[in-house]
């Protein structure tokens, strides 16, 4: 069978994160939602997105082939569900489309298939707090099925663990002097991750293949650093999807943060207002600030962008794609892609000065800042300019 992951109605809930990919390779937990899908079909897949990304992501049709909400994280049961599909047939979850089946070519209609309710509560990302906030229950099921019937690489005795049955090191991870407690959730370091001296880490909790938890750092679950990323300071609550620094100290809670981005040194987010009050973020369905529904939200950057040392985001700050922020004082709360300043106003920053530090900052990890990944974020440029003021 062909499996075809498909953006669905949350696609723009999930920006700025989906402006530089779909919604399937978003990760929470350990794995992206595409590698979650991926690990229990024991399949690759494909995807349905937007046009300027299917460069990227191409979509691969045959004679017959599953569609599936990229949304939703897999499960036993849905799987079983997925198994049973019969043509003009679709399993919905309040109303929204999960999985159907095509035939190559065809155009279908799901208003007149017949829908089939999906039998236990899936877990689904809706909107860009939903990848911190779910992050603790993906994190578990990451760790069910990546360490399922495995035996975890051996922890060194300077380590402190607590609930070390609820510990996994991957093959050539290294860990030194680091306190591990998994007593509200499983830790996870992956293969080559590097645990520095004095790290204090309480989970859920998930270092990815490569990534780095630098000396000292302090980490309460749930939290995700994601592949190539380092880590130093204070973080709660976090997702890092990879390749991103916080190198340094300074707080980072109840954030996400894409690909490609780095905080300067000392740079700190508030996850509380002052008065307690819900938080509202910046929606790019609506063009304008709507309710949360919860008390700590920090932070969400988009890929590529970054800050100079010292910056202060306020809470429920958005940030798109590649944007440079530095200076004192607070950043407005949302603050549009393709911006270079401050507190003090923001200019346009120009794609040939922002393509420049992508190509230097990809080359460190010897990836290629192709072509494809320069139309990609041409397309955002044009896209947002809405956004920007100058």
């Amino acid at each position: 069978m062909n499996y075809i992951l498909f953006d669905g109605d949350s696609r723009n809930k999930l920006l700025p994160f989906t402006y530089t990919r779909p919604v399937a390779d978003i990760r929470v937990g350990i794995l992206t939602i595409r590698e979650k899908w991926e690990l229990l079909l024991e399949a690759t897949t494909t995807t349905v997105t937007e046009d300027y990304l299917s460069g990227k992501w191409p979509m691969v049709e045959m004679e017959t082939n599953v569609m599936i909400n990229g949304a939703y994280f897999p499960s036993e049961s849905l799987l079983q569900q997925i198994k049973n599909l019969k043509s003009n047939q679709v399993i919905v979850h309040q109303d929204t489309y999960i999985a159907f089946i095509t035939a190559e070519g065809e155009e279908v209609d799901l208003e007149n298939f017949e829908t089939i309710e999906v039998e236990e509560e899936p877990l689904f990302i809706e909107n860009t707090w939903d990848i911190f906030s779910k992050n603790g229950d993906a994190i578990e099921f990451d760790f069910y099925w990546l360490t399922k019937d495995r035996e975890s690489a051996e922890i060194p005795d300077s380590v402190f663990c607590v609930n070390k049955e609820r510990i996994f090191v991957e093959d050539g991870a290294k860990l030194t002097i680091a306190s591990l407690n998994a007593s509200n959730g499983p830790i996870y370091i992956g293969k080559d991750a590097e645990v520095m001296e004095a790290c204090s880490v309480r989970g859920p909790f998930a270092l990815c293949e490569h990534a780095t938890l630098k000396m000292g750092a302090k980490i309460y679950g749930p939290t995700t650093v994601g592949p190539h990323s380092k880590v130093g300071g204070e973080v709660n609550n976090s997702v890092i999807m990879g390749y991103s620094n916080k190198g340094h100290d300074g707080f980072l809670g109840n954030s996400v943060l894409g690909e490609w981005c780095n905080l300067g040194a000392d740079t700190n987010n508030s996850n509380l207002k002052n008065n307690y009050a819900e938080v509202r973020l910046w929606s790019y369905e609506t063009e304008g600030f709507a309710k949360t529904g919860l008390q700590f939200c920090g932070l969400m950057m988009g890929d590529h962008s970054k800050c100079g040392i010292n910056t202060m985001f306020n809470t429920g700050t958005v940030v798109g794609v590649s944007a440079n922020i530095f200076g004192a004082g607070f950043p407005r709360n949302f603050v549009p892609s393709f911006s270079w300043g401050g507190s003090s106003g923001t200019t346009t920053y120009k794609t040939n000065k922002a393509f420049e530090v992508a190509e230097k900052v990809m080359a460190r990890r010897a990836i290629e800042f192709s072509e494809e990944e320069k139309a990609i974020l041409e397309h955002v440029f044009e896209e947002t300019a809405k956004f920007r003021r100058d």
